[in-house]
């Protein structure tokens, strides 16, 4: 047996910045490289946004200047400022804070007392000044190490606020980048949820007159059955419409946090929205016609909130506050009485709500005896049938590590076997495609239970109720990179597009990158995802180098292929624009436009001529685009989008 020496000098103590650094995802969840909206850099914002939220939300400081340069984060608000002689305990000791004082900060978003002290610990430079009464004082760090502090108070002119500046350590967040989208959006909803707020980002406005409703109103591109209802209590707001669509598609917070994985407070809208129009109509319509197509936000406020992870994307807590009514008894109440009363000044969105269920109960009862044979088939199918491999750890289960559950949907036997013998089989299952699915544009979800393939696909992702019983939390398309593999990527995204797109909506669906080439020599191997990076694979290797082009998943074996689906794997998040149409967008990609869908093509195709001329403009964006080596294509543009339209 090996030695192991336990003593003394084993016994490890770790200080604050040294814990934060090496465990970041225990304080921010993970780290990534900013082309995720929970990314740790947007964490980092959040963090300190937060603090300057909750002195707006406690009265203090109307309004909010963020600006960042792509490296450097600015965050200036206007409230009482931190307390000058509390500024280095409130930026570098843990559990330190005025949010333990319950008077006040009642409904705090942070309560844990590490926030700023987590983006210090994780930046290369952290600044943070405070000016309060006529006076400031300011402390810059590195790492979490102070490097200057004002040991005296300094007069100025400046108003009241807290002002904090930082740059998120490259060696922890490789190769970031701020997608201002996701910045933006952030943003917004900071002001969709505190009504009077102005923030300014780099020159641009956001402020919100009607919360909850013009969060929807900017985030439906479809036409509203009826108009938003909105209506708002207090410690409770809540607006909601339907859409002529399947699923059902909700924006929840807890204290200004966006709890993306929903909580107690959604679940208990969800019953309560069901419950209210049933005593309406005075009819027990089944909650699934109640709640399809329904597109909603709530908001509500909670003393001492309890989520599930410390980046807060679940609320757990059962009650509004620790001696009080449950969250479920609350946003029930508050819909009944204001819900019903709603209902009832305005017959007209009563009437265009019930029209709406019926139709979904309608087509349900047509639904149920294709659902009885396809049951059938899939317990058949669950014996015989080896197209799904499954993982052992599922999303909708209670294991710890449950948001790690990942469903890759792959073409082909080849391909999936790599990625069946590669994979981690305590997260990670395969569902291996025939063929090319069909075409699901136009379709009733009828097709969903007569074509065993998509029912098999539903099946397997426990989403025949909804989405509470999804098994996954991530599902990856795994496609060759080639016409036929960006086809059935294509079948694939239209499907759930159609039938479940809260799937996307909710940040579950995503589609794989792996390598293109591998560049390697005698003692070193990389792989490589575009040009740019086998370029420089080339420079590191020095000279003559092994070049091997992966035409598709299938050449990529197991001992490869873990290395892509393992800790450094590489995922693209398919995202619905709130600005596009679902219908206009879908009929554009998959009706029987093929003329227009080629003169699109042809617009947008370009050559190798076209991209070096935008290269240096593309360089100044972040985003350089490098020519494919070789000859130009010998096929004209009007050739090759007539192929692609068909």
């Amino acid at each position: 047996m090996a030695d192991h020496k336990y003593t003394a000098d084993t016994i490890k103590s770790l200080d604050w910045k040294e814990h934060i650094r090496l465990r970041p995802g225990m304080y921010i969840g993970k780290l990534g490289d900013g082309s995720s909206e929970d990314d740790g850099i947007y964490v980092l914002l959040k963090e300190v946004l937060d603090n300057s939220i909750d002195e707006f939300v406690m009265g203090y400081g109307k309004q909010i200047e963020v600006e960042c340069d792509g490296q450097v984060v600015t965050v200036r608000d206007f409230g009482r400022g931190i307390p000058l002689e509390k500024l280095l305990d409130c930026s570098s000791k843990i559990n330190t804070g005025a949010k333990y004082d319950s008077e006040a900060f009642k409904k705090s978003v942070g309560l844990n007392g590490v926030g700023i002290k987590a983006v210090n610990a994780l930046s290369n430079m952290f600044e943070i000044q405070a000016f309060r009464e006529g006076e400031t004082r300011r402390i810059e760090f590195a790492a979490g190490e102070i490097q200057s502090i004002d040991k005296k108070n300094k007069s100025t002119k400046e108003e009241n606020g807290t002002t904090i500046s930082y740059v998120p350590d490259e060696s922890m967040f490789k190769k970031y980048r701020y997608r201002n989208e996701y910045v933006e959006r952030m943003l917004r909803y900071y002001t969709y949820l505190n009504r009077g707020l102005t923030i300014r980002y780099n020159g641009k406005r956001f402020r919100s007159k009607d919360g909850l409703k013009d969060l929807l109103e900017e985030n439906i591109s479809e036409s509203p059955l009826y108009p938003i209802i909105y209506i708002e209590g207090h410690d409770i707001e809540v607006a909601f419409t339907h859409l002529d669509q399947y699923g059902e598609d909700y924006f929840s917070f807890v204290n200004g946090q966006h709890t993306t994985q929903g909580g107690t407070h959604q679940a208990a809208f969800r019953e309560a929205v069901v419950k209210t129009v049933r005593d309406f109509v005075k009819k027990n319509f089944d909650a699934a016609d109640v709640r399809s197509g329904i597109v909603a936000a709530i908001s509500i406020k909670v003393q001492e909130p309890v989520f599930e992870s410390q980046t807060k994307t679940k609320l757990g807590s059962l009650t509004v506050s620790p001696d009080g009514e449950t969250i479920r008894t609350f946003v029930g109440n508050f819909l009944k009485e204001k819900l019903d009363n709603y209902l009832h000044k305005h017959p007209e969105v009563a009437d265009a709500l019930q029209q709406k269920i019926q139709r979904s109960e309608r087509e349900r009862k047509e639904l149920k005896g294709i659902q009885k044979i396809a049951r059938e088939r899939a317990k058949k199918s669950k014996v015989h049938n080896r197209k799904l491999r499954d993982c052992r750890i599922h999303l909708s289960g209670k294991n710890k590590e449950r948001f790690k559950s990942t469903l890759f949907i792959t073409e082909g036997d080849s391909a999936s076997g790599s990625i069946t013998k590669a994979r981690d089989v305590q997260f990670q299952g395969v569902f291996s495609l025939k063929g090319k699915p069909l075409n699901t544009f136009g379709l009733t979800r009828k097709v969903v239970y007569e074509n065993e393939e998509f029912n098999l696909i539903q099946a397997a992702l426990g989403i025949e109720e909804d989405l509470e019983g999804l098994h996954y939390n991530q599902v990856v398309i795994a496609t060759d990179a080639d016409v036929d593999g960006m086809h059935i990527r294509l079948l694939l995204i239209t499907f759930f597009l159609q039938f479940f797109p809260e799937l996307i909506r909710q940040g579950h669906l995503f589609v794989l990158q792996t390598p293109l080439f591998r560049v390697r020599n005698k003692k070193t191997t990389l792989y490589c995802y575009d040009d740019t990076e086998r370029d420089a694979a080339i420079k590191t290797l020095g000279r003559n180098p092994e070049i091997t082009r992966f035409k598709g998943l299938g050449e990529i074996s197991p001992d490869e292929f873990k290395h892509f689906i393992g800790d450094d794997i590489r995922l693209d998040p398919v995202k619905i624009d709130a600005n596009e149409s679902l219908k206009e967008m879908l009929k554009f990609f998959m009706g029987k436009n093929t003329p227009i869908r080629q003169e699109y093509i042809i617009r947008n195709l370009r050559f190798e001529h076209d991209i070096l001329d935008e290269e240096d403009e593309d360089k100044e964006n972040g985003e350089a685009i490098l020519p494919k080596k070789g000859k130009k294509p010998e096929a004209s543009k009007e050739e090759i989008a007539e192929s692609a339209a068909a």
